[in-house]
């Protein structure tokens, strides 16, 4: 059975939501939720910690994406899979309100596994997925928060020595620190600063990739798409799971956890605020570095602006700034699933968070997380191409499958209605990206092998 939570809030707002129904008190939940899932966020909360789950540093891959994609096929896909990732949270929202009024509320993902599919869901399959898409998360963010400082580095000292496994180290350090945080309620203000950082750095590409596609010197552009049909089809489906990718979450649920009841409606709030934001980056970005540089695209438009001299130094290092602080934010927000796994495991909720006895278990086991994340960063810097993998085995069940399966067993829609052959067909079609986008980025894998060896500097 799944973990039910107190509904926090007065006694009107837990008899609103649970309509009288049995709720567990705050003794018998285990140390995770207790101390790290706290629930006690505002709709604006939720807002911030979606956008920073969500908008972050990996939409400078965009651009990319439409160089093997096309101007139609990059545009449309950005389109649908935003329009399905809001249909497909929004359900996953729904699901979980549902059984909070119904008296359950759910706080974990692998919990709403357990209880609507059995047991063998949340321990064999959702809980693994989870844990391993947000760890690999970590660590690619560590790689990117390392590839930022260099950046930052080598505009400020061209001749300069330090390689990027030590920028990886530097790194981890800071996230090292961010991991001790007590909760996922205590980022909020740090998720506001990511909002606006994302909304800065965002603004500054798009900026620079206009006043480079307008300038005499202006690199030359081609948009057609290139190798053969086969490499096309490939390269394709890769393009489609970077942008299913970017688009992904993984931690809905942990995330509407932190909100206090009565949760009914918070959660779209939360997400109208976290699409405002997407629709004004992703596709700034997307557009604007696609049309400045075409299939030229790197897999980060920020290599490009590096190759040129036509944009100053200070404005490559004040945006490659707002990304470093960004995407340490977007590392804190998925470290904690394996910080809440580690409070359950270790820590006595008995115990005031703060006591001796749970804080000495939370710094070590944090610690190691990070410092394993950050060692294995250094040594892989690479691992790009393997979190391509790890999305579409990882991210596309639980964005694209998951809530739609949640969905259909819980509410039950008319087999006659629209709504219930929709989740269908949206369940089948992603188990093909599934499929398909694994091979092509195995295939990727397969073609980038030749450049990959341990702690190189990249």
């Amino acid at each position: 059975m799944g973990t039910e939570a107190q509904i926090s809030g007065d006694a009107v707002a837990r008899e609103k939501e649970n309509g009288g129904a049995h709720v567990q008190s705050t003794a018998e939940l285990d140390a995770g939720a207790l101390f790290v899932l706290k629930s006690r966020g505002s709709w604006l909360h939720c807002g911030y910690h979606l956008t920073t789950s969500i908008v972050a540093p990996a939409l400078l891959s965009l651009p990319f994406a439409l160089s093997v994609l096309g101007w139609v096929g990059g545009i449309i896909s950005l389109l649908a899979c935003g329009f399905l990732t809001f249909y497909s949270y929004n359900l996953l929202s729904i699901v979980l309100e549902h059984h909070a009024t119904c008296g359950t509320r759910l706080l974990r993902f692998r919990d709403m596994a357990t209880f609507i599919l059995g047991s063998k869901w949340g321990t064999y399959f959702v809980g693994p997925i989870q844990f391993g898409v947000c760890y690999g998360v970590v660590v690619s963010g560590i790689v990117l928060g390392g590839q930022n400082l260099k950046y930052i580095y080598v505009v400020s000292n061209p001749e300069g020595t330090m390689k990027l496994y030590q920028f990886i180290i530097i790194f981890g350090a800071l996230i090292l620190l961010l991991a001790q945080v007590p909760s996922f309620h205590s980022l909020r203000h740090i998720n506001l600063l990511s909002l606006v950082l994302s909304l800065a750095y965002s603004a500054c590409v798009t900026a620079a990739s206009l006043h480079l596609g307008c300038s005499k010197n202006a690199p030359a552009r081609n948009y057609s798409l290139e190798g053969s049909e086969v490499s096309q089809l490939f390269n394709a489906f890769n393009g489609i799971s970077i942008i299913a990718t970017t688009y992904a979450c993984g931690i809905l649920p942990e995330i509407q956890a932190t909100l206090a009841a009565p949760v009914k409606g918070k959660m779209f709030k939360g997400l109208c605020l976290c699409y405002t934001v997407i629709a004004a980056t992703f596709f700034s970005v997307a557009i604007s570095g696609y049309w400045a540089f075409g299939n030229e695209a790197e897999g980060t438009i920020l290599t490009n602006f590096m190759g040129h001299n036509l944009l100053p130094s200070w404005f490559l290092v004040m945006t490659n700034a707002f990304c470093l602080l960004q995407i340490s934010a977007v590392t804190g927000v998925y470290l904690q699933p394996t910080n809440e796994a580690f409070e359950k495991k270790f820590a006595d909720p008995t115990k005031s968070q703060f006591s001796i006895r749970n804080m000495a278990p939370r710094l070590i086991s944090r610690s190691l997380s990070v410092v394993t994340a950050t060692i294995f960063a250094a040594m892989v810097p690479f691992f790009g191409d393997l979190m391509a993998l790890i999305g579409a085995l990882g991210f596309v069940p639980l964005d694209f499958i998951m809530p739609m399966v949640f969905y259909n067993v819980t509410i039950k829609p008319s087999k006659s209605g629209y709504i219930f052959w929709i989740n269908i067909l949206i369940i089948a079609v992603s188990s093909v990206l599934v499929a398909v986008g694994g091979v092509a980025s195995i295939r990727q894998i397969v073609l980038d092998a030749k450049a990959y060896r341990l702690f190189a500097n990249l």
